[in-house]
């Protein structure tokens, strides 16, 4: 059976045994309350103490990591400093290789582009004095042609009309030829360098002989042939060959001795008069144009001045043997014919036919001055006539209504 107490106080009545359990409640509460503020200070402590060690521990770690790191960036940019360093100069190595490949192309292109710019400029030096010289050429050559048809003109009264016509025909037929023959130098003449070297000197060779000797046969020696490079067969005015020209051309800057025999060997072998050798290097002891061991020696510049010497020659020693031929026969021809009857009757129908022409001026003088007397004494009467009809005019009328002139200052009849 339980015991009670009563409260002093307001007298309830309760069990001990409830305020015993209350009180050992309360006690075991405080110090339930009392351990647990215990263990959470302890717990507190030892978190605290946790967290400075882990703080302590991650301060460590995170300067061993920052040195760790440190290290690693400290040798990672040492070797990308090598790295870099390396390939810089390996790329200085390849950039000033390429540089000076490039500058000696560069050089090379340069000095390639003067030569080009002094051979362009050369060639087009010597097209002009090519031009110049055509064109000079030209104008000789129609002077000459010009010449020869004037002259041809004055003697066209001796000689018969058919023949006449044929020169006629003869000279317009070369003036074409000739004319296309200029066009084809000048065509030549444009290909520039091509024609400066090699075949192209022999040529122009045979294009300016042709030019100089319109009337010559020019006819060029096929490759593989033995012989010169061209050969000149001379013609006088009338078209008789009187001998014939060989020409050898050479271009090269030492002369052979060989040229000179192997050219009299041709000389011998065609029967030819005359041999030239056109070159631009001179034989020892020779610094213009000569003759040696029977071989003319000219240069390109020369040739014009030496044809035509030679052929001058040429014709001469023709015109000379063709005199000798034959002399005695032929002055007992010439005696024969002054002294015929042939010569005679001609000499006397040029004379006549010159009184006949001198009759028909004098009686057209006669006729046109009878004519000139008639037609002034008309005039003098037409004057005279008008004169009067003026006259009485002027008488009736006066002065200031009719004005007549027949003079030249006035060409017509006034009235006012």
């Amino acid at each position: 059976m339980a015991t009670e107490v009563k409260c002093p106080n307001c007298g309830h009545g309760f069990p001990i045994e409830e305020v015993m359990a209350e009180e050992y409640k309360q006690q075991l509460r405080l110090k339930m309350q009392d351990y647990t503020r215990q263990k959470e200070d302890e717990y507190r402590k030892k978190d605290e103490e946790f967290a400075a060690k882990e703080r302590q521990q991650q301060q460590a770690f995170e300067q061993r990591l920052a040195g760790e790191k440190k290290a690693l960036q400290l040798t990672l940019e040492e070797n990308l400093r090598k790295s870099i360093a390396s390939d810089f100069e390996n790329q200085l190595v390849m950039l000033q290789n390429s540089v000076n490949a490039s500058a000696e192309k560069l050089k090379e292109s340069r000095q390639k582009e003067l030569e080009f710019m002094q051979r362009e400029q050369s060639l087009k030096q010597k097209e002009e004095e090519l031009e110049i010289a055509l064109q000079r050429k030209l104008q000789e050559q129609r002077a000459e042609l010009t010449e020869q048809i004037r002259k041809q003109e004055t003697e066209k009264h001796s000689i018969k009309d058919t023949e006449h016509q044929l020169k006629v025909k003869e000279m317009e037929k070369q003036l074409e030829d000739q004319k296309k023959l200029v066009d084809e130098m000048k065509r030549r003449a444009e290909q520039g360098s091509m024609q400066l070297q090699g075949e192209a000197q022999e040529l122009i060779l045979e294009e300016q002989l042709r030019s100089y000797f319109p009337f010559d046969v020019i006819s060029e020696v096929g490759k593989g042939v033995r012989g010169a490079d061209c050969v000149q067969t001379v013609r006088n005015q009338f078209g008789q060959e009187c001998g014939r020209i060989i020409y050898e051309s050479k271009r090269t800057k030492d002369f052979s001795q060989e040229w000179i025999e192997k050219l009299k060997r041709d000389m011998r072998a065609m029967g030819v008069d005359v041999a030239v050798i056109v070159t631009q290097c001179y034989p020892k002891g020779m610094d213009c144009f000569g003759e040696k061991d029977g071989v003319w020696i000219c240069s390109f510049d020369e040739v014009k001045a030496v044809s035509y010497i030679l052929r001058d020659g040429v014709i001469k020693l023709a015109n000379l043997a063709k005199s000798q031929d034959n002399k005695g026969d032929k002055m007992h021809l010439l005696y024969d014919y002054l002294t015929s009857s042939e010569f005679s009757e001609q000499w006397k129908a040029i004379r006549e036919g010159y009184m006949s022409m001198r009759i028909s001026i004098q009686k057209e003088r006669d006729a046109m001055e009878k004519m000139w007397k008639a037609r002034e004494k008309q005039l003098e009467k037409v004057l005279l006539n008008a004169a009067h009809i003026k006259g009485s005019i002027e008488g009736i009328a006066g002065n200031d209504m009719i004005q007549l002139s027949l003079g030249d200052e006035d060409d017509a009849l006034l009235l006012e």
